[in-house]
């Protein structure tokens, strides 16, 4: 693996990212967040538009459990910020000695301008490209964060009910257990985001997103080249922005992607194929296509 691939494996994880923390039920309602009734997941890709590490579909048996109705804002984010002055791992400087552990031994350093703190930026093309060659639309910019989502120039202002993107997994874990909740599981995540449905493709059921009022933020038109607009945003939307599922909860389709508690392991759902309950997902990480680089998953799609 060279180092430009590998900062774009590790940068990506950092870019539009959110989570939909929960948490164990008590009594009585809570502010933002709604109940996700026990039930059994038939866990996996329901068409030809899944990807192959999405079968075969198996079942998990679920307890009950609380979920934010939406994906943690910029204005949630900011009061944990504001109340334990956390820095996001696209603010801290980059130490190589720890970056290099997992690179391949004979990768070299490269100059410090390019171990700058930042993020991956989409920047939209003037003309058609190579989509097997995601650079075209990623720019790996310095300074971009959570308070600049775009690079140094850019802000949050205005934009406190947006989800709050530029988060690595590790800065989502800090914000829930400030917020006193957690991650979900993948299997949580699924489950909640199914609204009630069994077998459908989408939250809110078999109708291609391409028909009827928009139902969710993602790219119509070109990629990454021209954006109909349809849904109304070229970007990220404020949360609410859509209906909501049968649980209640926004955005569980497109908009920006949304972290999940388990370790990423592409051949899983192979080894998952009687039913479990309540399952934390496999022990360690594995992608064949980025072997050396540990990953958590992440569900939900983008507005791309």
């Amino acid at each position: 693996m060279n180092l430009k691939l590998y900062i774009y494996l590790l940068a990506v994880v950092l870019f539009q990212t959110g989570c939909n923390s929960v948490e164990t039920p008590v009594s009585g309602a809570k502010d933002g967040m709604v109940y996700i009734p026990s039930g059994t997941l038939n866990m996996g890709g329901d068409n030809e538009q899944a990807s192959p590490n999405e079968f075969p579909k198996h079942e998990i048996k679920l307890k009950g459990f609380w979920m934010n109705e939406t994906e943690v804002t910029n204005a949630q984010f900011q009061k944990f910020v504001t109340a334990t002055n956390y820095l996001t791992v696209a603010e801290r400087p980059i130490d190589w000695e720890e970056m290099k552990k997992d690179l391949p031994e004979d990768v070299q350093k490269p100059a410090d301008s390019l171990l700058q703190p930042g993020a991956l930026v989409f920047h939209q093309t003037s003309q058609a490209v190579d989509l097997n060659d995601v650079s075209q639309w990623w720019s790996w910019t310095n300074h971009a964060d959570w308070k600049h989502p775009e690079g140094a120039k850019s802000n949050i202002d205005n934009r406190g009910n947006f989800p709050v993107v530029q988060v690595a997994w590790e800065d989502a874990q800090a914000y829930c257990k400030w917020a006193k909740k957690r991650l979900p599981t993948e299997a949580e995540w699924e489950y909640a985001a199914r609204g009630g449905k069994k077998d459908m493709i989408y939250p809110w059921g078999n109708e291609s997103v391409n028909f009827g009022d928009p139902k969710a933020n993602f790219w119509q038109g070109l990629f990454p080249m021209q954006n109909t607009l349809k849904d109304g945003h070229l970007l990220a939307a404020p949360v609410k922005s859509y209906a909501p599922n049968g649980y209640g909860l926004y955005d569980m389709a497109g908009n920006v992607w949304e972290w999940c508690n388990d370790w990423y392991d592409y051949n899983y759902y192979q080894k998952e194929t009687s039913t479990t309950s309540n399952t934390k997902g496999p022990l360690s990480s594995f992608n064949p296509y980025a072997p050396q680089t540990p990953e958590k998953t992440m569900r939900g799609g983008s507005f791309l």
